[in-house]
């Protein structure tokens, strides 16, 4: 390695001085990435669960017809329940009568395992 200039060693002092110690040697050194923290947090959350909340939407418009999705569209898979959010309390109804074959109809449209229950929230 070839010899410090005498620049760079007065350079090397000032800073020095001025930082109250030496340059430190990567400012990158103890700084973390989201990516490190970020599927745990998810986990945590619950945020892992379910399907891609696009695909839960084309399902349901399969399975439920282009009425009933009008009036009724899935919100959150949490848990292996699928929640509603309906319009109108006579839809709820009308819904409630059909839930196993939506159930049904889910279950075998998202795969196994994957959705064991449907609530409906009216509002």
């Amino acid at each position: 390695m070839a010899k410090e200039s005498r620049i760079e060693a007065m350079r090397r002092a000032v800073l020095r001085d001025w930082l109250g110690g030496e340059e430190p040697e990567s400012l990158e050194k103890r700084l973390h990435v989201p990516q490190e923290f970020l599927a745990a947090i998810l986990r945590q959350a619950g945020a892992t669960e379910g399907i891609d909340e696009e695909r839960l939407r084309e399902m349901w418009k399969q399975v439920a017809g282009d009425f009933v999705a009008r009036h009724a569209t899935p919100v959150s898979l949490k848990g292996g329940c699928v929640t509603l959010h309906v319009l109108q309390p006579a839809m709820r109804f009308h819904l409630e009568q059909m839930k196993g074959v939506l159930l049904k109809n889910l279950q075998e449209a998202a795969g196994a395992g994957v959705v064991r229950s449907i609530r409906f929230a009216v509002g």
